[in-house]
């Protein structure tokens, strides 16, 4: 006589098979929750289980590896001669929430970007391992997400002042679904994530400089960073794009510059753009024009950067951000903001200067001009122009640039 069941543990709240065969009876424990979709996995199991036992195929040791169950079992198969063979299992052997992130890290890896590896590992390696490695990946519950989400938005940032806002536990949050959601499809296990609220974003933060405000920093700016920062705030390139800019992706002849890579001052590490869409030509006006020829003559020997330090390495964000940008705008009266405003700041001159939306976007890597309008939508006049030609005739009129370099 042989049989398979199953059944729940009080003690647990997990299901436990009940194996008979013959005079011999185990109940090999599981990790699996009382849950529908458990019990169905459950339910299956035991079918397959008996089946196995009708035709003398079953192995216990296949559904329950190294457990005293099934040594007894095959003990007493072995003593009633009893014929045993392969079969499939390790699907109630379910791996720890760290084992399962670590194998679909690196099952995914091959198909992201550098940043977006990097970005991912940390995200892994601060937030989420710590919070829930140990635990059983089928054991992890929807309450177990949100009080996660509950405690990230109380973590303090690196600065050690303010806590990590909502778009950084939003990210930790995407990236604890997308795994769980792999989980409960690749082991058939109740899927916890379903109406997990994103926590609120707030609109991005635009505090752009007046055209006025931009000539005056780049006149009390070190003479070293003049030609930098005109050309950060006339192209509304990122930092990553202007740092890892080379002389070969220049082109004065077309007034055009190719921008296909991004750098990571960090570790040094050169990757693609933020996007596709990032992958860009933008043209060059005057004035970003004549800064890339003085730089070239001042610096062109120095580095295969078109912007470096002293010994020809690129630019390091955080201490131009310290030494030489927040001396500057406190030494003018300005308040002081991000570098990344040169960015916001080249789209809203862009834009109030009657810059056609499209041209502006391909400017800026933007795959539409939706993000145009719903960040910068205050600055958006009547738009009828198609080239940078209207921004050059503010410059003229303001007495930046001359009558003869718009012509050209």
């Amino acid at each position: 006589m042989a049989h398979v069941s199953y059944r729940v543990r009080k003690e647990t709240g997990k299901f436990v098979f009940d194996v008979r065969i013959g005079g011999c009876r185990v109940r090999p424990q599981t990790n699996l929750k009382a849950t529908k979709a458990n019990e169905r996995l459950v339910e299956g199991l035991a079918k397959k289980m008996n089946a196995e036992i009708e035709v003398g195929t079953f192995d216990i040791e296949k559904y329950f590896p190294n457990s005293d169950a099934a040594k007894k079992v095959a003990t007493y198969l072995a003593e009633s001669d009893a014929k045993a063979c392969p079969s499939a299992s390790q699907l109630l052997e379910l791996p720890s929430f760290e084992d399962f992130c670590l194998q679909w890290f690196e099952e995914n890896e091959a198909r992201w970007r550098r940043a977006t590896r990097r970005f991912y590992r940390s995200l892994l390696d601060k937030h989420l391992i710590p919070a829930l490695g140990d635990k059983v990946i089928s054991d992890i519950t929807r309450e177990d997400l949100i009080t996660l989400r509950t405690l990230l938005a109380k973590v303090k940032s690196r600065n050690g002042i303010s806590t990590l806002s909502n778009r950084t536990v939003n990210s930790v949050m995407t990236l604890l679904k997308t795994i769980m959601d792999e989980a409960a499809y690749r082991f058939q296990i109740t899927k916890v994530t379903e109406r997990i609220q994103k926590l609120r974003i707030s609109k991005t933060k635009v505090q752009p400089f007046t055209l006025k405000e931009v000539f005056a920093i780049a006149d009390s700016i070190h003479e070293d960073y003049r030609d930098y920062i005109l050309v950060r705030f006339f192209t509304g390139m990122r930092p990553s794009e202007l740092h890892g800019l080379t002389w070969d992706k220049i082109d004065f002849y077309r007034k055009e510059i190719v921008v296909d890579i991004t750098l990571n001052v960090a570790d040094m590490e050169e990757d693609d753009t933020k996007t596709d869409s990032s992958q860009r030509v933008i043209d060059m006006n005057p004035l970003v024009s004549d800064a890339l020829q003085r730089q070239k003559q001042r610096f062109g020997r120095v580095s295969h950067y078109v912007f470096c330090n002293s010994t020809g390495g690129p630019i390091d964000t955080k201490n131009f951000q310290c030494r030489i940008w927040n001396p500057v705008l406190e030494s003018l009266g300005l308040m002081i903001r991000r570098p990344y405003q040169t960015r916001h700041t080249a789209a809203t001159l862009w834009l109030s200067s009657g810059e056609n939306p499209e041209w502006i976007a391909r400017q800026m890597g933007h795959s539409s001009t939706q993000m145009l309008f719903t960040i910068y939508s205050r600055w958006v006049p009547n738009l009828t122009r198609r080239d940078g030609s209207a921004f050059e005739a503010m410059l003229q009129t303001n007495g930046f640039i001359g009558e003869q370099e718009v012509a050209l």
